[in-house]
């Protein structure tokens, strides 16, 4: 999924937030969504890849999930 703005957007963005008297207030708000990005696609970045198979192992031990397979 790419949600990188395209290079126009970004300018007429620019463009209409210099033009308002809330410029500053948009711009912490635009911070923030990029900090909140930023953690999103580091968390989505740190979980563990899919077997290229598409099936996941079984336990070996234990009560749970021997014989089923249970992501949580």
């Amino acid at each position: 999924m790419n949600i990188a703005p395209t290079p126009s957007i970004v300018t007429q963005a620019a463009t209409s937030v210099a033009e308002t008297p809330d410029a500053a207030q948009v711009m912490v708000l635009r911070k923030a969504l990029q900090l909140e990005q930023q953690g999103a696609m580091a968390l989505l970045n740190a979980l563990p890849q899919p077997n290229p198979t598409g099936e996941l192992p079984l336990a070996t031990e234990g009560s749970l999930g021997t014989r089923l397979n249970v992501m949580a």
